[in-house]
């Protein structure tokens, strides 16, 4: 696939995420005022917080597709990464809201939601977690960390939703039935939300955050390209291969040995065709081949 092709999809995938979002945290929540739910509210806003989440996933992707320059000589690939942070920073904010204003309700009087929250609540579960299916696979096939966390952030929606579904339900049974205790599950739920949505932040943010701290492939990883540099028949031994994760993409910096007799030309177009047989594996977007003169007793 075309790094072009590549971003459409990604692009695309960010702005259904942003429309779905506004249309369901302004039925969330018109319907939440309305039928009086601090569960569907709460629900309403976290649906709200995903717009943000989605359009900063946008930005990302389009700071990501600009090609390498005098400053940024790598590429700008991190800035997926950086995007995915942002969405995280968003949800540990709104997760700690949901639950001020959940944790207020206990202190006022309340009474039992009516009943068309529960109906708002199980549209959003539907097509939240389609929208999740849609893009986590999509993430998945395109290698986008940010791609990922913003599914996840809808997937935590769907939790959120699943929990204010129970306490709206409990509190509505709770007013047929008279039961005045059970009518506080609503604000309940919307604690439950809450709590869920910080656990959610706080995962997503810091495997974002190793993600952009220039990690590298564990060795076990890297076996396919080991594999690819010792096909080359001139190449005596690997002394270093580094492979960073770089946003969607790879970076590799490599030194291997080669014979100390070669000439000058030689040993660069050993190098060369090295660099060429790793380009040609996935994900890997530039590599950088340092020649050593091959030493039995050598460890570097």
């Amino acid at each position: 696939m075309g790094n072009q092709d590549r971003f459409k999809k990604a692009e695309f995938a960010a702005m259904l995420g942003i429309v779905i979002n506004i249309v369901l945290a302004l039925v969330k929540w018109g319907i939440g005022v309305y039928a009086g739910s601090r569960a569907l509210i709460a629900d309403a806003v976290h649906s709200a917080s995903d717009i943000a989440g989605s359009l900063a996933v946008y930005l990302g992707l389009k700071a990501a597709k600009q090609p390498p320059d005098e400053d940024h000589p790598y590429g700008h690939g991190k800035a997926e990464s950086i995007s995915a942070i942002i969405v995280a920073v968003l949800l540990l904010f709104v997760g700690f809201e949901i639950g001020k204003s959940s944790v207020t309700a206990f202190f006022k009087p309340i009474e039992a939601p009516k009943t068309i929250a529960i109906v708002a609540v199980i549209f959003s579960i539907i097509v939240k977690e389609a929208l999740f299916r849609y893009k986590y696979k999509l993430g998945v096939e395109l290698n986008s960390d940010a791609l990922i966390v913003n599914a996840y952030e809808h997937r935590s929606d769907v939790y959120s939703s699943l929990a204010a579904l129970a306490g709206i339900g409990a509190a509505i049974i709770g007013g047929k039935l008279g039961i005045d205790w059970l009518e506080y599950a609503d604000p309940v739920a919307g604690v439950i939300v809450s709590l869920m949505v910080i656990q959610m932040a706080w995962s997503l943010g810091k495997e974002s955050i190793h993600n952009t701290l220039d990690h590298v492939l564990h060795e076990e990883d890297t076996l396919e390209l080991r594999e690819a540099v010792e096909s080359v028949r001139e190449v005596k031994k690997i002394n270093q291969l580094h492979a960073r994760e770089h946003g969607h993409y790879v970076i590799i910096d490599l030194k291997i040995s080669v014979d100390p007799k070669m000439t000058v030309e030689e040993g660069h177009r050993v190098g060369k065709e090295v660099k060429e047989k790793l380009l040609k594996m996935n994900n890997v977007h530039n590599v950088f081949v340092h020649i050593n003169p091959h030493n039995e007793d050598d460890q570097n």
